[in-house]
């Protein structure tokens, strides 16, 4: 199993260098967005790299090796086939669920000796009178998923460069069409 990932072209935004910034960066836009979407501010900071507005900025920190400068361009071609990235994108979202699903809770497995409706119930949720309150971060029923996820060591099956296409062995976080940051392996 695989997941097909268009990566690219990438246009280099800004540069970042450690006397002027403090820290060096390089800052990349993807996927062109209509100008009249863009706020003055962002409209000035793609015209200055010299490129059309982009949906998604992201900046990457000490990742290149060789040299880039404003207005360059990053295509698929700097991955090989067979290489290690991290990819890290947003879960689905799942919405309000419950302790069996959104923790692994076993529930009550056997539907007699008086279980009426609590075959997916949490339990007993803490001690009575001392300490007279819930522990913080215990595992209850709530929001599930949309959370930013990191799945690390997928491995890089084939590198189409024509039409920047990257395809990863394994699932990457997301529903599909959404934004993802692929991390080469230093």
């Amino acid at each position: 199993p695989c997941t097909v990932i268009q990566a690219g072209p990438c246009a280099v935004l800004q540069v970042r260098t450690e006397e002027v910034d403090g820290y060096k960066a390089v800052q990349l836009g993807f996927d062109d967005k209509s100008e009249k979407n863009v706020s003055k501010a962002l409209a000035g900071h793609f015209k200055k790299a010299g490129s059309t507005p982009k949906a998604k900025i992201v900046e990457f920190r000490n990742e290149f090796e060789h040299e880039v400068k404003v207005g360059d361009q990053i295509i698929v071609d700097m991955f090989n086939e067979g290489e290690y990235v991290d990819v890290t994108g947003t879960s689905k979202g799942k919405g309000f669920q419950g302790v069996v699903k959104r923790h692994n809770f076993g529930g009550v497995m056997q539907a007699t000796h008086g279980q009426h409706n609590r075959l997916r119930a949490p339990g007993s949720i803490g001690a009575g009178s001392d300490p007279s309150r819930v522990f913080k971060g215990l595992r209850m029923a709530g929001r599930m998923g949309g959370k930013q996820v990191t799945v690390q060591n997928l491995q890089v099956l084939k590198v189409d460069t024509e039409q920047n296409l990257l395809v990863v062995k394994g699932a990457v976080p997301g529903a599909k069409n959404s934004y993802v940051i692929i991390k080469k392996w230093n």
